[in-house]
Order: structure tokens, then C-alpha cells, then sequence
């Protein structure tokens, strides 16, 4: 891990010399925007705090995955959860990012599913790879459709009674009548063609650099990544780097993190807030600009 200082001068180097820019977004970036999804933070405990104290939740997350005794207490749950990600303003630390990468050739993988990434980036830069809160999807499933969901939540969010939801108001499937679930990775996840489209899309893109024009120069930024689905970014990550002279590998963590002796001299480690860091980083590509 290298000096805060120093690591962010060298990673605007290497922002500057890139042609294209890839990053790999973690529940690490939301934590840095107030949206912390593994523990309580102000900003959605307000929307939540009912739930938390009939419950007695660790984490927003710890009631996503809940086993409830119905169907309506389940989806009640879901509603404000969800109401909560559409209500709250979109984080600095995105914004900041937008602005980071502007003027770059660029993309986006997140195992993000709170829709921050896609209200500061293009869709079709955007590969949610564990899915999306603003979209329903069958629980069987039956059928290859997602359902944008932003005006039956807000319906749903009036219909509340206390922690609990109408049975009339529960989602269910257009096409078989089964309940719907929320678009986010489980047992049941619909991986159909938006889903495919968005890993085509994400594959095609380091495709165009690494095999079409390996002489370019590509930099992995990885933002907030933990070690719960390290498949998914990180090793892929290292892997690229390790097998393309051209690429260069960042992380960006609150914690340390993990760091392969075999990527020195191609690799940068920054620990710290992700908000502060993003936030000097900006303004190091702007004072050099």
C-alpha cells in the first residue's frame, strides 16, 4: 500500500496516459456515498428504521435476505428498500467518477444493485453483474422480461400498513401470476438477455483493446472491492494485468487489500476513504489539465 499522497499522483499518471479505462465497481464506492449496505448509515436508516426496530436488522442487507413469514411482510420490506435507493440524491463519489473518467474510452462492471452507477453513466456502458433494485423480475422465472419498477414501487410505498403490505399489492408475474422478486442475484436470478447483453457488451469492450489493439494502453480501477465475489472483478483483474504488458492495475479500498507480488511495478494499492480519495484524485487530473 503506498503513500495516500503519492499513490494518487502516480494514479493520475496513469489516468492520463491510459486510452482506455475500466472500473470495476464494489459496494466499497456506495459505502463512500452514505449508501452502505452491510451496515446502517443515516441515510437509510431514516427510510428504514420501523423495519430495523421490529426486526432488530443488523445491515439494510441483513432484511433483504430475511426469511420472513409471508409474502407481504417480505415485500414490504423490499418496497421501502427500494423506495430508499430511488429517494436518496446520487453520490458524490459517483459524480466524482464521472468527471474522472470524462474524455476517456470507458466501461463499467459493478456488482453494485442500488442503480447508482446508472444514473451517472451511459446503459450501454454499465454491466450490473448481480443485477438491478429498479427492475422485477418472475420468481420461477418464466419468462425473459425484467419489469422497470420505479411507479409500482412508489404505489406500493403509499400502500404500506406499518411493516407490512396488502396482499392485493403484492407484485405477481403478468405472464404466470407467481409473485415477482427483485432483479438481484440469488438462486433465482434471471440471467436472459438484458443480462447477456450487458456481459457481451463488457466483453467486447476489453476485446477491442487487449486483442484488437493490445499496443494501447488500458488501466483497471478498482473501486471499494471486497473479497465476497472476488470472481467477478478483482481476479479477473489481476488476471488481465498479469497477461497484457499494456495494462495497469489500481485498487482503491477503506482496507487493505490484497496485493499480488506478481503485478509490482504494474499495480497501485491506495487505502483510504474512497470519497477523499476520489475527491483529491479529481482534483490532481484538474490541476494538471
Amino acid at each position: 500500500i503506498q503513500d495516500m499522497k503519492q499513490g494518487i499522483e502516480q494514479l493520475a499518471e496513469q489516468i492520463r496516459l491510459a486510452d482506455a479505462i475500466v472500473i470495476g465497481a464494489g459496494s466499497g464506492l456506495s459505502s463512500a456515498a452514505g449508501y452502505n449496505h452491510y451496515h446502517w448509515t443515516d441515510a437509510m436508516e431514516g427510510f428504514l428504521q420501523d423495519f430495523k426496530a421490529c426486526y432488530g436488522f443488523s445491515s439494510p442487507f441483513a432484511g433483504f435476505y430475511y426469511c420472513y413469514s409471508s409474502p407481504e411482510q417480505q415485500w414490504a420490506y423490499y418496497t421501502r428498500y427500494i423506495y430508499s435507493m430511488y429517494q436518496l440524491p446520487t453520490g458524490q463519489p459517483y459524480l466524482g467518477l464521472k468527471e474522472i473518467v470524462s474524455g476517456k474510452d470507458y466501461f463499467v462492471l459493478t456488482t453494485n444493485v442500488d442503480m447508482q452507477c446508472e444514473r451517472v453513466f451511459p446503459e450501454d456502458r454499465v454491466c450490473a453483474y448481480q443485477g438491478n433494485m429498479g427492475y422485477f423480475q418472475c420468481s420461477q422465472p418464466c419468462c425473459d422480461h425484467l419489469y422497470e419498477n420505479r411507479e409500482m414501487i412508489e404505489n406500493m410505498n403509499r400502500a404500506l400498513q406499518g411493516v407490512t403490505m396488502p396482499p392485493e399489492m403484492v407484485p405477481r408475474c403478468p405472464e404466470c401470476g407467481r409473485i415477482m422478486v427483485p432483479w438481484v442475484r440469488d438462486d433465482t436470478f434471471l440471467e436472459g438477455t438484458v443480462w447477456k447483453s450487458a456481459v457481451k457488451r463488457y466483453e467486447d469492450f476489453l476485446a477491442s483493446y487487449l486483442i484488437r489493439q493490445p499496443e494501447k494502453k488500458v488501466l483497471l480501477l478498482e473501486l471499494g472491492v471486497g473479497e465476497m465475489t472476488p470472481g467477478v472483478i478483482k481476479l479477473p483483474f489481476w488476471s488481465m494485468t498479469e497477461k497484457n504488458p499494456q495494462v495497469f492495475y489500481a485498487c482503491l479500498n477503506q482496507k487493505h487489500s490484497s496485493a499480488p507480488e506478481h503485478l509490482k511495478g504494474r499495480s497501485i494499492y491506495i487505502e483510504g476513504d474512497l470519497a477523499e480519495t476520489l475527491s483529491e484524485l479529481r482534483r490532481q487530473l484538474e490541476k494538471r489539465s
